[in-house]
């Protein structure tokens, strides 16, 4: 991780646990299930980009921050609620225990309400306090509420477990792939960078850098975590592996094989890294990119 990630990751530990509700304010059992899990530590990818994307335009990063957390808020709200036995029943999350195996399926269910709730009010008391940015604040938001909806995330997510539990055509599974990675994962990718850049007032061209850099960066992601999910250990990666072949998951693996998903995951890093070039003046969202390229968890 390079010393500029490692500082804005250390800004996104510090104020998470202060974005968070304070136990007097909030249920004593429902906030400790919801600190459980975003306290849990992670590569905290997401925020990260949100700081990253808003340093770089010239953007307050004090008024990213609220952003940031929210970003990892909403993915830690869908890692819930994808643990559940309704959904993936993962009995491991970043090295412990899932949280519903720990409070029970009803309260991990309400703590990844609870997150993906706090996340807008977070970001909502933050627009507040600067009315002189409403609307870059606005854009922000929206580009928060873009990524994890009903045309994002939970689309991806909605057509992935219908999938897998009722199959697809033959001849539908390429599309059909390529639909849940570009919204299960590369839309929360995309929106992360997108909030960040939005507090800037960033032109036309370097929204578009933007947009097109997450939404490579994203898919490449989640061609990586395919690759993992077949290649890796469980003490690697933090969290069951080998589930998704044994549920017959449709993932980049089971359509192309190994070898074939690791060049498309090169192809997806130069199209990454080419998409950004305009506004990545020091390089730093390349190596990033590069660094997806080569991850171990």
């Amino acid at each position: 991780m390079s010393e500029r990630m490692e500082r804005y990751r250390e800004m996104v530990e510090n104020a998470l646990p202060y974005a968070l509700p304070q136990p007097e304010g909030c249920a004593k059992v429902l906030c400790e299930a919801m600190r459980y899990s975003l306290l849990a530590g992670g590569k905290r990818l997401r925020p990260c980009l949100t700081l990253a994307a808003a340093e770089s335009v010239g953007a307050d990063l004090t008024e990213a921050l609220p952003y940031a957390c929210a970003m990892e808020m909403v993915h830690t709200y869908s890692l819930i609620h994808d643990d559940l036995p309704a959904m993936d029943n993962d009995t491991l999350r970043r090295w412990r225990p899932t949280n519903h195996v720990v409070y029970g399926e009803a309260m991990a269910i309400l703590a990844g309400d609870g997150l993906l709730s706090h996340a807008f009010a977070h970001i909502n008391r933050c627009a507040l306090e600067h009315p002189e940015h409403a609307r870059a604040h606005l854009r922000a938001m929206k580009a928060v509420t873009d990524a994890a909806g009903a045309e994002g995330m939970v689309a991806g997510q909605s057509v992935d477990v219908y999938c897998e539990k009722h199959g697809c055509a033959e001849e539908d599974k390429k599309k059909l792939l390529d639909y849940i990675h570009r919204n299960k994962t590369a839309a929360m990718i995309r929106g992360a960078l997108l909030a960040g850049a939005e507090l800037g007032n960033p032109s036309d061209a370097v929204r578009a850098a933007f947009s097109e850099y997450g939404e490579k960066l994203g898919i490449a992601f989640q061609v990586a975590d395919d690759i993992l999910d077949a290649c890796s250990t469980s003490e690697s990666m933090g969290k069951t592996v080998g589930k998704d072949a044994q549920e017959g998951k449709l993932t980049y693996v089971s359509l192309y094989g190994v070898e074939e998903s690791k060049k498309r995951l090169a192809e997806l890093t130069e199209a990454a890294k080419h998409a950004i070039e305009p506004v990545d003046a020091d390089g730093f969202f390349r190596d990033l990119a590069q660094q997806m390229l080569i991850r171990t968890h």
